[in-house]
């Protein structure tokens, strides 16, 4: 008698694989709503371990900087040409510090910062604890009644979500200034005319915008990052596919929130 998974031919029934499959999913969503649930609820009640959440504040922040500071450049950089030879077609060249300014406070400052920090925090911080689950760490911590939702994770969830608006800010004026570089020694604009138009036509509903952004994105890599290494099997393979996982969920998580935020903001006018 053939299995009831099989057609009678002995290939997978689809249909159970599609199945399995959406369950499997709903069923992932929920193990991440209910773990986002418990480090939220560490992170914002007494007691908070303020030297931890210091020290992920310079690993996060301060270390990513770098990094940060040379995707902005190059990005607003590459924005000014674009818009440079897109606007050229219509006569239309002179709005290149207005196109640049806004795409990048709204968008491109928030975002790429965002897929910065999805491969290197959420990635390392999936590593680090994955490598504290597979030895033990966080059992011995939790045998000692010490809570890891406090200890562990809400210190990282709290110092992204305060670090991502400072790198963001930064990221909006390097990249609007890496726009102003190339615009003037490449393009020839008047300096002067370029950055009155830049600061003339932001707002600060556009810087508010990127901050907010920034703000879910930071909760968004720092949650993928601990519930990945939380869920980290035995041995170096399983620590590594933990970091791929949470590297590739931030991101696309990043992505997928920055839309539903951008539709939300249009519908109110923000």
């Amino acid at each position: 008698m053939s299995n009831v998974s099989t057609h009678k031919s002995g290939f997978p029934n689809p249909l159970r694989w599609i199945g399995a499959s959406v369950l499997g999913l709903f069923a992932e969503i929920g193990r991440l709503s209910v773990f986002s649930a418990r480090v939220k609820l560490a992170a914002f009640t007494p007691r908070w371990f303020w030297g931890e959440i210091w020290r992920q504040m310079i690993r996060i922040g301060f270390y990513s900087f770098p990094v940060v500071g040379m995707s902005a450049v190059f990005i607003g950089a590459a924005l000014a040409l674009n818009i440079y030879t897109g606007g050229s077609r219509y006569g239309a060249e002179q709005f290149v510090p207005n196109i640049v300014v806004l795409g990048i406070t709204r968008e491109l400052g928030a975002v790429i910062t965002g897929l910065m920090l999805a491969g290197r925090v959420s990635a390392g911080i999936s590593a680090e604890i994955g490598a504290m689950r597979v030895t033990e760490q966080i059992d011995a911590l939790e045998t000692l009644s010490a809570s890891p939702y406090r200890y562990l994770y809400a210190p990282r969830f709290l110092a992204a979500l305060i670090t991502l608006p400072i790198l963001v800010a930064a990221s909006d004026i390097i990249g609007v200034m890496g726009g102003w570089l190339v615009s003037v020694y490449s393009l020839g604009f008047d300096s002067t005319t370029y950055l009155r138009n830049t600061l003339d036509f932001v707002t600060t509903e556009d810087i508010i915008v990127g901050l907010i952004k920034a703000v879910v994105f930071g909760g968004v890599i720092a949650l993928m990052g601990c519930y990945q290494g939380d869920r980290s099997q035995a041995g170096a393979t399983g620590v590594g596919r933990a970091a791929t996982l949470s590297m590739v969920g931030a991101a696309v998580l990043v992505l997928a929130s920055n839309y539903v935020m951008s539709n939300l903001f249009v519908e109110i006018g923000l």
